[in-house]
């Protein structure tokens, strides 16, 4: 056998490494602070987190160094680890981005989508309705985070598919708290959305999609615009919750 075959036999029986734990725990904290389960201000016992999740207290405090490095914690030495709080300022500057990058999206989306695309879309609309009828704050979020990112797919662009990826799971995060206020007028303006995007306008397309993103960034500065001048004070923790275990399956920690 030729050292190449030999190669390429082996690769094709490579064993795929596990996720570590402390990027499985990094991952599921990760999304207790998008939901605001873990309210920014929040303090993180490492204890407490070790319960909640079902793991030993290392996977936690690695994690927390992750999530320290990444901007969704803060480490205080001789106080602990906190959630970090949001200013006005920096969310407003990412969703300014956000704004830019998503019209952009609509824009191209416009000149590819087919109608199985079109079907997906009214989908996750029909799904969004749903959860608002029931009052279900994280499908909500969730189907409007589905749908903005499916139409930056249908864009055709991977560069931007990129950059929209790396602020996603922020915007979700800013959403969640305004989600309720945004309700039915933001369900209505992805309807107007995607009726553009079928009608191949995509002069329309893109100023909805500014028009639609821009709206929620003027709703989010408005509801915090209380907190402090030049929204530099940070959110107040919301109240304590009931907290259910939540295991990370494993067999070492």
């Amino acid at each position: 056998m030729q050292p190449n075959e030999f190669s390429q036999q082996a690769s094709a029986h490579r064993i795929d490494r596990p996720i570590p734990l402390r990027e499985r725990v990094r991952q599921s904290m990760q999304e207790l602070i998008i939901s605001r389960q873990l309210a920014p201000g929040q303090h993180l016992v490492e204890s407490e987190l070790a319960e909640m999740l079902g793991v030993s207290r290392q996977p936690i405090r690695e994690a927390l160094q992750l999530l320290n490095s990444e901007g969704w914690v803060e480490l205080h030495p001789g106080y602990g680890a906190f959630v970090h709080s949001p200013t006005v300022t920096e969310v407003d500057d990412l969703l300014a981005v956000r704004s830019a990058l998503e019209a952009e999206s609509a824009r191209l989306a416009a000149n590819r989508v087919d109608a199985d695309g079109i079907a997906h879309l009214r989908k996750l609309c029909a799904d969004g309705q749903a959860a608002l009828e029931r009052d279900d704050i994280d499908s909500m979020v969730n189907a409007n985070a589905e749908l903005h990112r499916y139409i930056t797919e249908l864009s055709g662009n991977r560069v931007l598919l990129d950059f929209v990826s790396q602020v996603d799971r922020r915007v979700r995060w800013y959403y969640t708290p305004i989600a309720r206020n945004r309700g039915q007028h933001s369900w209505q303006e992805h309807a107007r959305l995607v009726d553009a995007l079928e009608a191949g306008d995509a002069d329309t397309a893109s100023r909805i999609m500014r028009e639609h993103t821009e709206r929620t960034r003027q709703i989010y500065l408005e509801e915090h615009a209380e907190d402090g001048q030049d929204g530099e004070q940070a959110e107040q923790p919301a109240k304590p919750r009931t907290r259910r275990r939540r295991t990370v399956r494993t067999t070492a920690s």
